[in-house]
């Protein structure tokens, strides 16, 4: 008989392996990540609910508990991770999974439940649940040879600047140490507070790095020029898909086109390397400048599916951004000083 269970997927070997078979699974979705998140929030605990036949897992749904006492707890799935499912394999082995999902809220005493799908969407079928579909993700499929998917380049927007890149005599080349890491969160730093966005603490970059750099799964691309480091690319790697996760430059290098170098090398690398897609993350659709520069790079577009429980969620959402927790938020990230600006972070990302 099928059964639900709860486990701990650091000490239970079947789920990497499960995650490993199953066609959905990515790298947020192994064990790593669950020490990833906990090591870098204190306030995240995760339980990882999987349906069992015989003793073999066939169905997994990873549930983050996110505490806060300024907003209210909640249920994610799966917290930082742009491009994620859950591992069910039909509708049935979905409501079997919330249906104890369910029993969690109520056992937890916790008010919300968000589910992220990429791939799973059409397996979500629950009246129960409110969908909403705002950001975007970009992708392109990868071909043996680089030079041929070159050609399907925007001319002047990425082929050009890529020639600029190498005409300012820029270096791309793989970290190996945790001072590349440090070098990268500068980069981090600055851009966010450019953006006027909070940034993730170090805790959890260092986490990213100790869990999945030492098996490939992870690597870290930095521009540099006269031996100073102005970009840097954070990338996934797992099974046929490379993923471009996380981005930053210094604004003063933004002329000589870092960032387009960084992309074309990781693109070159995958398909080398046999990667059948490489992904651009997911986008909000009110950033014109980050959709325009990932489509120029003849990518495909599709919208996300985001599933939430009680349905209502989905009426708060699209107002978000005009909320007094956005607004607050924006403010206290525009005008926090350098030295606490990472503290912010931290505070910003725990509660709102």
């Amino acid at each position: 008989m099928a059964h639900i269970d709860n486990i701990d997927p650091c000490v239970d070997e079947r789920w990497d392996r499960f995650v490993e078979s199953h066609p959905l699974g990515w790298v947020t979705h192994l064990s790593g990540w669950k020490t990833v998140m906990e090591k870098s929030f204190k306030h995240i605990k995760a339980h990882y609910l999987v349906l069992i036949e015989g003793n073999d897992i066939v169905a997994g749904l990873p549930l983050y508990e996110v505490r806060s006492w300024l907003t209210g707890n909640k249920f994610v799935s799966i917290p930082f991770a742009t491009l994620c499912d859950p591992l069910v394999s039909n509708r049935s082995e979905f409501q079997l999974l919330f249906s104890e999902v369910l029993k969690y809220l109520k056992k937890r005493r916790v008010s919300a439940f968000e589910l992220r799908t990429l791939s799973a969407s059409d397996m979500i079928d629950d009246e129960r649940l409110g969908v909403h579909r705002y950001y975007k993700h970009h992708f392109i499929r990868l071909l043996n040879d680089p030079e041929v998917l070159k050609k399907s380049f925007h001319r002047t927007c990425v082929r050009q600047k890529i020639r600029r890149a190498r005409d300012c005599s820029l270096n791309v080349r793989v970290a190996q140490s945790e001072v590349d890491l440090k070098d990268f969160f500068r980069l981090y730093l600055m851009t966010r507070r450019r953006l006027e966005l909070p940034s993730q603490p170090y805790e959890f970059f260092k986490a990213i790095w100790d869990v999945y750099w030492p098996s490939g799964k992870m690597n870290l691309l930095l521009a540099e020029h006269e031996e100073k480091a102005i970009a840097g690319l954070i990338n996934f790697k797992f099974k046929d898909r490379v993923s471009a996760e996380f981005a930053a430059s210094d604004q003063a290098y933004l002329g000589m086109s870092p960032n387009h170098l960084l992309f074309w090398n990781t693109i070159q690398s995958a398909c080398r390397d046999g990667y059948k897609v490489f992904n651009f993350g997911r986008t909000n659709p009110t950033n014109q400048d980050l959709m325009d520069f990932k489509r120029r790079w003849g990518s495909e577009m599709i919208e996300l599916s985001h599933f939430y429980y009680p349905k209502e969620i989905c009426e708060k959402i699209d107002k978000r951004e005009s909320s007094w927790k956005y607004k607050l938020a924006k403010s206290v990230v525009i005008k926090a000083p350098d030295r606490a600006f990472e503290f912010v972070g931290k505070f910003l990302y725990r509660h709102i």
